[in-house]
């Protein structure tokens, strides 16, 4: 029953996805002009479009269209691609994936590289100080009421709130990046890890007293496996947030990453290039979301 229901499933997402495809293909194909008879409607409509061209140049702060006159082609090269446009702009990415020609002309693998390394960076950060840290909160209840409000206080704060302290302080882009994926991965471990280590089944411990278990093999042997899954939900919720910010981050500080990259081609108006950058984010979030998902089923199991 369940690989029926699985076959059933991927069916249906096949399905919606040539259906996706199917809208986006009649969505960009190019208006006709019309016959004879709609000679002065053909004309109306193309001026109203050099207007409308003219006017988006003028808010991109770039210069207007040569001519008022532009073939269907190219204007169709200026607006939003097609599915065949970006399946050859896609295609040609994923073959060289690791050029560099430039500061501003490198591959989506060196962009996407630069930020898995602030991203892991900035993580590995956050998990050194909030599972202690959590732990210590966690078993001490006066602890967990004195920290509690400026958790509280902290938490709601937008990430990218820190980046301009972080830039005048630290005055380091790259750095100022893993900066602001530490501070925003932080908080759900950290609450995570504490109401775990707090909910841990009082007759586990009262039995590690009884035995006269030491501190450190009770913590290590009795409240860390009951915390496990608790504390990996933190985790996998702070990887979410921390693949969130760095592609707004990257887009403030600028020089290299996804968001970077993003950005960049969004000034060149290459809208193929900046589909193909937010399915890129899109697939690597799933992928690290899965790998986490995998670990808590995991660690559930083995509870």
């Amino acid at each position: 029953m369940t690989t029926q229901v699985k076959i059933r499933a991927a069916i249906l997402s096949l399905v919606m996805l040539l259906l996706l495809l199917g809208i986006w293909q009649v969505s960009t194909q190019p208006r006709g002009t019309g016959g004879a008879g709609g000679v002065g409607t053909s004309h109306a409509a193309q001026s109203g479009a050099d207007a409308d061209a003219a006017e988006y140049a003028a808010l991109m702060g770039q210069a207007p269209p040569a001519g008022p006159a532009q073939s269907a082609g190219e204007k169709r090269a200026t607006g939003f691609p097609t599915p065949a446009q970006f399946a050859t702009v896609a295609m040609g990415h994923l073959k060289s994936p690791f050029y560099d020609r430039g500061p501003n002309d490198k591959g989506i693998g060196i962009q996407l590289a630069h930020s898995l390394v602030r991203v892991g960076l900035g993580y590995l950060l956050a998990m050194l100080v909030a599972i202690p840290l959590g732990f210590v909160i966690g078993m001490s209840p006066l602890l967990y009421r004195a920290i509690d409000p400026f958790v509280q206080v902290l938490k709601p704060i937008s990430p990218l709130a820190w980046m301009p302290i972080a830039l005048y302080t630290i005055q380091d882009s790259t750095v100022s990046g893993i900066f602001v994926i530490f501070i925003c991965s932080i908080w759900p471990m950290l609450i995570n890890t504490a109401f775990g280590v707090a909910g841990v089944r009082k007759d586990w411990l009262n039995v590690a007293r009884t035995l006269e278990v030491t501190p450190l093999r009770k913590a290590f042997r009795v409240v860390l496996p009951a915390a496990a899954p608790t504390i990996i939900t933190g985790m996998r919720i702070s990887m979410g947030i921390a693949w969130l910010v760095i592609v707004a981050a990257e887009m403030l500080i600028g020089g290299s990453g996804i968001g970077y990259f993003l950005w960049n081609e969004w000034n060149n108006l290459s809208l193929s290039n900046v589909i193909f950058a937010v399915l890129v984010i899109g697939v690597v979030g799933m992928v690290l979301d899965m790998l986490f998902a995998r670990l808590q089923l995991k660690v559930s199991y083995a509870e």
